[in-house]
C-alpha cells in the first residue's frame, strides 16, 4: 500500500513539475499565444510569436509546428488575396462593351501568373481546408479565364 502511494505521489510530483515548467517557460507561453492567433486566422501574428518562441527554445515542437503551419497559411492567404484583387481588376475590364487586345493580353498575363503560382502552394495535413478550397476555386477561375482569353 505504501509502495502504491509513493508511486502515485511521485507521478503527481513529476506531472506537477512539468506543469510548472510549462507555465513558467516563456517559450511555451508564446507558443500558446501563437496557437490562439493561428486559430483566429491571424497567421502573421502567429508566425511572429511562434518564431520568437522557437528561437528561445528550439525543442519547442509546438512553436515549430505553428511556425510552419503559419508560413503555409500565409502563402495561401497571399494567393487568395491576390486572386481577389486580380478578379476585381478583370471584372472592371470586362464591363466594357468590347475587351481591347491590350486588356485581353493583360488578362491572359494575370491568369498565367496565378496559374503558375498555384502549384507552389503546398498544403500539409494541418492546413485549413477552407484555405485550400478557396485557392483551388480561384485557380479554376483563372484556368477558365485563361482558356477564354487565349481563344
Amino acid at each position: 500500500m505504501l509502495f502504491k502511494s509513493t508511486i502515485i505521489f511521485l507521478a503527481l510530483f513529476i506531472l506537477g513539475s512539468m506543469g510548472v515548467y510549462f507555465l513558467l517557460d516563456s517559450s511555451y507561453e508564446k507558443s500558446i499565444e501563437a496557437k490562439y492567433y493561428y486559430s483566429i486566422n491571424d497567421y502573421e501574428r502567429a508566425y511572429e510569436l511562434s518564431k520568437v518562441a522557437f528561437e528561445e527554445n528550439s525543442y519547442n515542437k509546438m512553436a515549430s509546428t505553428i511556425m510552419t503551419q503559419s508560413q503555409v497559411a500565409i502563402k495561401y492567404t497571399t494567393y487568395i488575396n491576390s486572386a481577389r484583387e486580380y478578379i476585381s481588376q478583370i471584372s472592371k475590364m470586362g464591363q466594357e462593351d468590347t475587351i481591347s487586345p491590350q486588356n485581353r493580353a493583360k488578362i491572359g498575363m494575370i491568369c498565367a501568373i496565378m496559374i503558375d503560382s498555384y502549384p507552389k502552394l503546398t498544403p500539409t495535413k494541418l492546413t485549413d481546408q477552407i484555405l485550400i478550397d478557396d485557392a483551388k476555386e480561384y485557380y479554376e477561375k483563372f484556368l477558365d479565364l485563361h482558356e477564354n482569353t487565349t481563344k
